[in-house]
């Protein structure tokens, strides 16, 4: 019914190991962030480079000690380098998608989103859709869904895109968990000060966008009415993914902020516990969006898959408030 497969932008096409790599020199500009993108050394890079230039009798590069740059001939080798490898990527997804199973529903998502809700929900699609065969492409990556043969995304943004038509799925809302060890044998949390006032790791997510900010503890203390000068930054500990922020506090030692809708199967379990009936939303319109092609709105997969998803919105019970160990 599913797997599990993860693709890329930069798959390797035959034949094209040589134009990757002056493509990436040439975007960098720097041989050394390109050997890091291709997984090569700078000297290979280097090597491949004169390899390139020697065959076609033409400087690409001017090299100093400190930086590269293009030649004019380099610049013009670049945009069309450019052009053809995006044209025959984008010609091997058609291809890929030609060559699958017309049941098959290819949907790109994050790990945190596939592991923590969708994969404990496919027995219901199953059941709803025996003949719609799932598999997906784990990335947080934003995908192209021609270049990268994907039919359908699961997305974290504002839900716009071009040439795309996306569902609102969900808001974000950040709750504070810990572990029920700690309920048990830490320091008493009866209300949100408590957490200043032991020596807990309080854990959140560290990401900043030009237009948002994901939410940290002191806008969850500011929620909850805490004093923003009784706040010590040196208590919080920022992870670049939630998951990381969930595993600190699966060891029992902290306490973090989580996206409640993507922790209710470890809430539901006991494995996680709510503190406190406060929670701090995402500014709109940042959301889980489902996202696929206008041209693909009649395809008969993307539309069962849709409808289950929306189902799935409607019926979906993610603890409402109260449901804290604090209450």
């Amino acid at each position: 019914m599913t797997s599990n497969s993860a693709t890329s932008t930069n798959r390797m096409l035959p034949g094209t190991r040589a134009l990757r790599t002056f493509e990436a020199a040439a975007r960098h500009r720097n041989f050394t962030r390109a050997a890091d993108e291709l997984g090569l050394t700078p000297a290979a890079v280097s090597y491949q480079i004169k390899e390139i230039e020697d065959q076609l009798g033409v400087v690409l590069f001017t090299r100093t000690s400190r930086s590269i740059q293009l030649t004019p001939a380099g610049a013009v080798m670049f945009e069309a380098t450019a052009d053809a490898l995006d044209n025959l990527h984008r010609a091997a997804g058609r291809a890929r998608k030609l060559t699958r199973s017309a049941a098959q529903l290819r949907v790109s998502l994050s790990a945190r989103f596939a592991t923590n809700w969708l994969l404990p929900r496919l027995p219901k699609f199953r059941a709803a859709n025996p003949g719609l065969e799932l598999s997906f492409d784990i990335t947080d990556e934003l995908r192209d869904f021609e270049a990268d043969d994907i039919d359908i995304a699961i997305r974290f943004g504002t839900g716009s895109y071009e040439g795309a038509h996306a569902d609102r799925l969900f808001d974000t809302f950040i709750v504070a968990v810990c572990s029920p060890r700690l309920i048990e044998n830490g320091p008493p949390l009866n209300e949100p000060r408590d957490l200043l006032r032991h020596d807990l790791m309080l854990c959140h997510v560290d990401w900043k966008t030009d237009t948002m900010t994901w939410p940290d503890w002191r806008m969850w203390m500011a929620a909850a009415g805490v004093d923003d000068k009784d706040i010590d930054d040196s208590r919080f500990v920022g992870f670049t993914d939630s998951s990381f922020v969930v595993q600190a506090v699966l060891e029992g030692g902290a306490v973090g902020l989580a996206d409640l809708d993507l922790i209710a199967g470890d809430l539901a379990q006991g494995r996680l516990v709510r503190l406190f009936d406060i929670g701090v939303r995402m500014e709109q319109p940042y959301a889980y969006y489902l996202v696929y092609p206008q041209e693909s709105g009649e395809d008969a997969r993307v539309v069962a898959f849709r409808e289950w998803m929306l189902g799935e919105m409607k019926d979906r019970d993610i603890g409402q408030p109260g449901k804290s160990a604090t209450s």
